[in-house]
């Protein structure tokens, strides 16, 4: 369990440190960490990727200066 844990954490750091300039970035790297951590996880991957890159694309308009 810690290497998955490990791995999930990674995942979102490299995530959420490569936001992205444009919106289309924004979603490339969010999905791909949602969708390696849901991954790891077991969840499912393609579910995972719709949230991440949703979710990065949201954070990235709502605070432009953070990424």
């Amino acid at each position: 369990m810690r290497i998955k844990a490990l791995v999930l954490v990674t995942a979102a750091a490299l995530g959420l440190a490569a936001c992205g300039d444009t919106v289309g970035e924004q979603a490339v790297f969010g999905g791909a960490a949602g969708g390696v951590g849901s991954a790891v996880l077991g969840g499912n991957a393609i579910a995972g990727a719709a949230v991440g890159a949703g979710a990065n694309v949201l954070y990235c308009d709502r605070y432009p200066s953070r990424c």
